[in-house]
């Protein structure tokens, strides 16, 4: 674990001019600002994307699809979507602003690659050893306002571990995981402002979080939170939605399948009267359904598989419907465990 900063200066890169594309970037930030060993260069997405390209002539519905790998949460012409990068925000991170009227901006195909790229051109011919941060202004769940987040790094380890290790007071951390990248590309935002034209700042007293020349570190993807354990995979509406629907590709979303203990308690709570067999050899969940004298039994019979088939999705199983043959105490479901 590094030891803190004493002092941290956070600088404006100005006078870079309109970023095209075809332009050298690397040497437009050289020649912009005053860079040093052990620098810490954050560059904006948008001036990234403009020289590499990424700039049409279009409206942000025309492109949406192709830039989404599935939809989050939707509110009338609102998406939160997952990108093909893996990064949830909003629209895709599309972007009509600070572009010529008509044209939108999207975000580089590989963020990570596009740091290395800035790095090593920045290095070239004894140019400086720097750290790049690639950042993006992304909204954050339960939280009003947006912040700038690294998409891409190079040359900064983006996370500090810190699990295992003691605090003040003798007792060990256990999750602590500080987002450095993300740190770092939020108080940049400071002095680039939006409305400014500095797409670009560096943080200067953070030379014992850069990298040597040639180790890039694990990028900004290693803060994409795997599918597998992100427990907000969907917007709660559309949690619901999918979980009615079961259809298998909506699994995605809905994270790792919940351990067979957690599964019965949650049908057990919706059905108090159902009975529950050990999980089988193959992790399969049986559940007997009691029929009763009432004249609308079938039906109460019916609903209560459908809400539990519901639940069980919800967590990661699949409904494998009801088993044959039928028994006349009731009817056995069978549920199996599922992670895409």
């Amino acid at each position: 674990m590094s030891a803190p900063a004493d002092s941290v200066s956070v600088l404006p890169v100005t006078g870079l001019g309109e970023i095209r594309a075809g332009d050298d970037l690397p040497m437009l930030l050289r020649g912009s600002a005053t860079l040093t060993d052990g620098d810490i260069l954050v560059v904006t997405s948008k001036v990234v994307s403009k020289a590499e390209g990424r700039v049409l002539e279009a409206v942000r519905e025309a492109v949406l699809e192709d830039e989404t790998d599935r939809v989050l949460a939707r509110r009338g012409g609102t998406a939160i979507v997952r990108t093909r990068q893996g990064l949830v925000l909003a629209a895709a991170g599309i972007d009509a602003s600070n572009t010529e009227p008509g044209t939108i901006v999207l975000l580089p195909v590989d963020p990570d690659a596009s740091a290395r790229a800035l790095r090593t051109g920045i290095g070239a011919d004894a140019g400086p050893n720097v750290a790049v941060v690639v950042s993006d202004t992304l909204g954050r769940p339960w939280r009003n306002g947006q912040t700038d987040m690294a998409i891409g790094a190079a040359g900064i380890e983006v996370l500090q571990r810190l699990g295992g290790t003691p605090d003040g007071y003798g007792n060990h951390l256990e999750v602590t995981e500080p987002a450095i990248a993300d740190e770092i590309a939020s108080a940049a935002d400071l002095v680039k402002g939006k409305l400014s034209r500095s797409p670009a700042a560096v943080l200067r007293g953070l030379g014992h979080l850069v990298n040597p020349p040639g180790d890039h570190g694990s990028g900004a993807q290693a803060l994409v939170r795997d599918e597998r354990s992100d427990m907000f995979g969907h917007g709660a509406r559309e949690a619901v939605l999918r979980a009615l629907g079961q259809q298998w590709s909506d699994l995605r979303g809905f994270g790792r399948a919940a351990a067979a203990p957690e599964l019965v308690e949650t049908l057990r709570g919706l059905s108090p009267l159902a009975e529950f067999d050990q999980p089988g050899s193959g992790g399969t969940v049986d559940v007997l359904l009691p029929t009763g004298p009432e004249p609308d039994a079938q039906r109460r019979l019916g609903a209560d598989e459908a809400r539990l088939s519901a639940a069980a999705f919800a967590l990661g199983w699949l409904s494998a419907g009801r088993t044959e043959p039928e028994e006349p105490a009731g009817v056995r479901l069978r549920f199996a465990p599922h992670t895409p």
